[in-house]
């Protein structure tokens, strides 16, 4: 196995499950580990989709869908009955939804949310014994530049990936002294077909929304299948974070991802200082502390 330099951080043949293996990140991210000759599980809710990877190397393709508690629990135990174990869990599956949040459906909304948050919370359940089992194991969390800082016309897409931050963050405080790593990753926009195919508009539409909500999906749809960023080029990066000697806990891809992120950082330092203030006269003086 071609590793880079320094320890992996796990260990040498590893097993990959990833989730979402149709189009975008996943089949190209399955497609990458396939060629660099490690086991794969590779998963869609179609596995008709999946018939060019199967071929590429060592691949257990897989009927999965993420919100199906049933298929979780087949998918890892064939995983484990085949590999014996699950080293690399990448729960990449997820869809978008664009609509302003007042124009925003509620049966839409939860079912981004089954997908997104819910779904990636049943595969780390699912996932999780084992690898405590062997203090070994690395669990990657899609989230999105849209997890750091949010955009109109997205706003409850954004929330699913505030909310995969949020879990990550907890997660890999519990889990790192057990020797299992977590890691988020942060894409800005890319040439998948997640604006085209995974993300369905709302039925209504309100004028009100159309310069900042309007204005933003449009940019969104008509940029589809020119973004920046090249998706092949992300499943090295995301290799390499993963087999480099202190993985980060948040890999930002994308020149976009980490221009907005900085910005971002600049922005909530510049109002936290503002009102600094304000915000420490907020607890009790220190005399009637304690």
């Amino acid at each position: 196995m071609a590793t880079t330099k320094g320890k992996s951080a796990i260990t040498e043949q590893p097993v990959w499950f990833i989730t979402g293996c149709s189009t975008g990140f996943g089949r190209e991210l399955a497609k990458h580990v396939l060629e660099l000759g490690y086991r794969t599980v590779v998963t869609a809710r179609n596995p008709d989709e999946l018939n060019g990877l199967a071929a590429k190397g060592e691949a257990l393709v897989l009927k999965l869908d993420v919100t199906d508690q049933g298929q979780i629990d087949a998918a890892i135990k064939a995983a484990e009955d085949k590999f014996d174990r699950i080293d690399v869990l990448v729960n990449n599956a997820g869809i978008g939804y664009f609509a302003a949040v007042e124009e925003s459906e509620e049966d839409q909304v939860r079912r981004m949310f089954e997908i997104n948050v819910f779904g990636l919370s049943r595969m780390i359940h699912a996932a999780l014994p084992g690898m405590r089992k062997r203090r070994k194991g690395f669990i990657v969390n899609f989230s999105s530049i849209s997890g750091l800082r949010s955009f109109p016309s997205v706003g409850y897409y954004n929330a699913t990936k505030f909310a995969v931050e949020g879990l990550s963050e907890a997660l890999w405080q519990e889990v790192e002294p057990l020797g299992i790593k977590v890691m988020l990753v942060e894409p800005s926009g890319f040439r998948t077909d997640w604006a085209g195919r995974s993300a369905n508009d709302s039925k209504r539409q309100i004028d009100d929304y159309a310069a900042t909500a309007g204005s933003w999906r449009s940019q969104v749809r008509a940029n589809s299948g020119k973004q920046p960023g090249d998706p092949v080029r992300a499943a090295h990066a995301i290799v390499k974070a993963i087999e480099s000697p202190n993985p980060p806990h948040r890999l930002l891809l994308g020149n976009d991802a980490y221009e907005a992120a900085t910005a971002k950082l600049e922005e909530l330092r510049k109002q936290f200082s503002a009102w600094e203030a304000v915000s420490r006269g907020a607890d009790f003086p220190k005399e009637k502390q304690g």
